[in-house]
């Protein structure tokens, strides 16, 4: 068994994700955070001193799409009704293993580089389903070193149909060319999961499966059913974007005759490790439905922004006992998916949204959310998310003697408000080091 001492560090501690001035020692056992004494006192192990350091809870990325990594830069100044056209082209850009491979890490650096080591990677298998593809992902996940949880934004309906009037606007003959364009068969993206969940269940590997249905205009009602019932089999967490924009809650009312949230709860697909993506324009109603199914809502605060999408009313979430977590989004319409940015940007939107200054989101209850939230909503509460005897050791070592943190007064503020990544110098993912000393360990970048 590996022992490793973290010596003299100061740390964000336990449940409640205190700052702890004094300083301790955090003792390793192999993948688990073993015990947590006063600085000194621990022997019997790899010593290791983090003297002047922060010692931090790996982020949790709840959402990025690492298909877009190699469109990053490329769009400015869309909405995301316009922007879909140009990240969904008629026309695929075909990729090799090689190139997927390497477009994962792209993503995956910076994650590991900003504090992040879990990634939730809703992912597009393509036009047509190639396993040597997916198998790149896991494989680039797997050489870096990062905690990953992969599904695959998968949809039953073509493209065209997720709008309302189609026929009325798009000539016949174009709109029958769309409706015809390939895309996975939902039978096949179904038997993959159920495979590919034998040996890569995250409740037991680093590397794990979950079940992602896009939304619920790009579905049947049949095939969220379906997709809900085996998550349930499985028992894998499950996402889906809702209500992302206002045109997708007037789309749900004309699809349905009901919004998006109420049509989810309608089909019995709202239930607890259920992650609602975006979930921007939520109405009392559907907040309580929500809240009664025990399901979780993500806050993508920056992409909000970008897109220009709207302010999800965090506060009111919270207030309603909803675990709330937080997601990055992809690359090409947010350029980074650093988390960091995310949670000051989350913490700082809530401040334009509400006139209530005792109502705005804390730099502790944003980073709550991208830790103990993100790890709830996949329902590894009982593993990630803390610095806490038990603990998967996730950690990130973050260097006190730097701008962010000088003068140092509250280090939970200034991580979330002033750190984006320059005082990083490791981090570790169950207890085993990918970055050391500002250098990833186990690739070669």
């Amino acid at each position: 068994m590996k022992r490793t001492i973290f010596q003299n560090v100061r740390a964000v501690l336990g449940s409640q994700q205190q700052y702890q001035p004094e300083a301790v020692d955090v003792v390793i056992e192999d993948q688990v955070i073993s015990a947590i004494v006063p600085a000194f006192t621990a022997t019997d192990g790899e010593v290791l001193s983090m003297t002047g350091r922060l010692l931090v809870p790996g982020l949790i990325d709840g959402h990025l799409h690492s298909h877009e990594h190699f469109q990053k830069g490329r769009f400015e100044n869309l909405p995301l009704e316009l922007w879909m056209n140009y990240v969904r082209t008629v026309k695929p850009v075909v990729l090799t293993p090689r190139q997927i491979y390497l477009r994962t890490l792209v993503g995956a650096i910076e994650a590991i580089r900003t504090g992040t080591t879990t990634i939730v990677d809703d992912m597009s298998p393509g036009s047509v389903l190639d396993p040597e593809l997916i198998e790149a992902v896991f494989q680039a996940y797997e050489d870096i070193g990062v905690r990953a949880v992969v599904g695959f934004s998968m949809m039953d309906r073509p493209i065209v149909d997720n709008y309302m009037d189609v026929d009325q606007v798009f000539p016949a003959e174009l709109a029958a060319q769309l409706r015809a364009l390939p895309r996975p068969e939902p039978a096949s993206l179904m038997a993959m999961i159920r495979r590919l969940a034998i040996n890569r269940h995250p409740s037991h590997n680093r590397l794990g499966i979950m079940v992602s249905p896009s939304a619920p205009h790009r579905c049947t009602g049949g095939f969220l059913q379906e997709c809900r019932a085996l998550a349930d089999e499985l028992d894998l967490p499950s996402a889906i974007h809702v209500q992302e924009t206002r045109l997708q809650v007037v789309t749900g009312m004309a699809f349905y005759g009901k919004t998006m949230v109420a049509r989810l709860a309608e089909l019995g697909f709202l239930k607890d490790k259920t992650t609602l993506i975006h979930a921007v324009w939520l109405n009392p109603d559907e907040i309580k439905m929500i809240a009664d199914a025990g399901a979780t809502v993500q806050h993508n605060a920056w992409s909000n922004m970008m897109l220009g999408s709207g302010s999800q009313p965090v506060r009111a979430v919270l207030d309603a006992g909803i675990n709330l977590s937080l997601g990055a989004d992809g690359c090409s319409s947010t350029v980074t998916c650093n988390m960091l940015n995310v949670m000051g940007s989350a913490a700082a939107l809530s401040k334009i949204r509400d006139n209530d200054y005792t109502r705005w989101l804390t730099a502790a209850e944003s980073l709550r959310a991208c830790t103990i939230g993100g790890a709830n909503a996949l329902g590894l509460g009982r593993q990630l998310g803390v610095i806490a005897p038990g603990m998967k050791a996730d950690l990130v070592v973050y260097k006190l003697d730097t701008p962010s943190f000088t003068p140092l007064a509250d280090p939970v503020r200034q991580l979330v408000y002033a750190e984006r990544g320059q005082s990083i110098e490791s981090a570790y993912v169950d207890g085993q080091v990918v970055m050391h000393d500002g250098r990833l360990t186990r690739i070669d970048e």
